[in-house]
C-alpha cells in the first residue's frame, strides 16, 4: 500500500530530465512524462518550467515546492491523500483525476482550497472512505449530497473522548462501592465480635 508524503527538497534543473520530454511554445517551457513508468517526481526538472505533466505514472507524493508552476498533471498515479501543508506553496492548476483517492476531511479541504482543473473533479473518485457506501462515488457527488467528512472526524474524536472518560468514571465508582463494601464487612465482623460470649466473658474478667 503506498502511502503519500511531501517531497520537500526537489532540486529544479535547468536541464530536460531523460525521462521525459521539453518543449517551449511562447515562452512557456512544457515538461512532458506521461506513461514513463514513474515512481517519483524526477529530480531535474527544469525550474523555468510552467506545465509539467505526470499523468499515467506510478506516483504516490507530490512536490511541494512547484510554486512556478502553472498546471501539474497527477492524474492517473497511485496518490491516495494530500497532507494539507502541501498545498500552502503550490499555485499550480491541479489534475487528480483518477487516483486511489482515500475520501477523508484532508482530501475535503484539498477540493475546497487547491485550484483544481474544473474538467477533472469529477474523476475524482472514493478508492477508500469511512463507510462503504460511499466507495467509487466521486468525491464532489458525495460532499454535494451533504456529507462532511471533517465533521465525522470530529465526531468521532468527540465519542472516543466520551468512551474514555466515562471508562474512568466508572472505574472510579466500582473502586468507591468496593471499599465502602469492604469497610462495612470489617464493621460487621468486629460488631460481631464485640457480641460473641467470649469477646463478653473477656470484658467481664
Amino acid at each position: 500500500q503506498a502511502f503519500f508524503c511531501l517531497l520537500l527538497c526537489i532540486p529544479w534543473g535547468s536541464s530536460c530530465p531523460p525521462s521525459c520530454q521539453c518543449t517551449e511554445r511562447a515562452g512557456a517551457k512544457a515538461v512532458l512524462c506521461s506513461s514513463r513508468h514513474l515512481v517519483e517526481i524526477p529530480k531535474d526538472i527544469p525550474k523555468d518550467a510552467v506545465f509539467l505533466k505526470l499523468d499515467a505514472n506510478s506516483i504516490t507524493r507530490i512536490p511541494s515546492n512547484a510554486a512556478g508552476l502553472r498546471t501539474l498533471d497527477l492524474s492517473s498515479n497511485r496518490i491516495r491523500n494530500i497532507p494539507k501543508e502541501a498545498l500552502l506553496t503550490l499555485n499550480a492548476k491541479l489534475r487528480l483525476a483518477n487516483n486511489p483517492w482515500h475520501c477523508e476531511c484532508a482530501l475535503q479541504e484539498v477540493l475546497w482550497e487547491a485550484r483544481l482543473d474544473p474538467d477533472s473533479v469529477q474523476d475524482i473518485t472514493c478508492h477508500t472512505a469511512p463507510r462503504e457506501e460511499y466507495v467509487g462515488k466521486p468525491l464532489l457527488q458525495v460532499l454535494d449530497a451533504g456529507v462532511n467528512f471533517c465533521s465525522v472526524c470530529q465526531r468521532t474524536t468527540d465519542v472516543a473522548m466520551f468512551i474514555t472518560t466515562f471508562g474512568w468514571f466508572t472505574m472510579v465508582i466500582v473502586y468507591v462501592i468496593c471499599y465502602v463494601r469492604h469497610n462495612q464487612e470489617d464493621t460487621c465482623k468486629h460488631v460481631e465480635y464485640l457480641k460473641s460470649p467470649s469477646s463478653t466473658q473477656g470484658h467481664a474478667e
